[in-house]
């Protein structure tokens, strides 16, 4: 089983710094604008009033792990990126709702900037009354549910249709919001994005403390 226990790190701060069509949209840099400041460093301002621990800090991580991988604890709602010098960016995110998430080992096998969206089949059938108005597809922009930036993460060859991506509700951060990807908070995946290579893994640790 998956556990938290495989990689949690260290509690010292040392600094703070769904199905998709390939499409990108024609204005990202436009788009980008929007969700973003001049001042590069994502942890420059809170906007969205997160919870301080939410906002972009590098850490520690316990030895052994890939450098360049992604870890998702699921109980603190934190996302890791691994470094190659001991540390991690995390960063604050948003999980499935209860029956929704789903843990396991995944290869992100694309990545989209302001990609297109469309509800599954299974989400427009267990709530028609949100998603069937959305079942031709929505274009990629600073209202769409994937935000400015998504990784796709894959079984195999197999597309699991779970994502890694933006959001324009950045309020839900630290809660258990979506229909089963992990959200963050558009600023935050765009500063992640070129950081992430096609080909590394993900993975998503159980809810439960283990």
């Amino acid at each position: 089983m998956l556990t938290r226990r495989h990689f949690i790190v260290t509690s010292a701060a040392l600094f703070s710094g769904a199905l998709a069509a390939p499409a990108v949209a024609q204005d990202s840099v436009g788009f980008d604008a929007q969700v973003t400041r001049p001042d590069p460093d994502p942890n420059a301002n809170n906007p969205w009033g997160l919870h301080p621990r939410f906002m972009p800090t590098r850490v520690q991580h316990r030895a052994g792990l890939r450098a360049g991988d992604i870890h998702v604890d699921a109980v603190a709602r934190y996302l890791y990126h691994i470094g190659t010098d001991g540390t991690a960016m995390r960063y604050g995110v948003a999980i499935g709702r209860p029956g929704l998430y789903q843990p396991g080992t995944f290869r992100i096998g694309r990545k989209a900037e302001w990609p297109s969206w469309t509800p599954t089949a299974n989400m427009i059938a267990r709530e028609p009354h949100i998603y069937a108005q959305f079942a031709e597809g929505v274009p990629g922009g600073p209202d769409n549910p994937l935000g400015a930036r998504a990784f796709y993460l894959y079984e195999g060859s197999r597309d699991t249709y779970l994502r890694i991506h933006g959001t324009p509700q950045p309020w839900s951060i630290g809660t258990s919001a979506s229909s089963g990807c992990v959200r963050m908070v558009n600023a935050h995946v765009i500063d992640l994005y070129d950081n992430v290579e096609v080909g590394s893994m993900a993975y998503l640790y159980q809810q439960r403390i283990a």
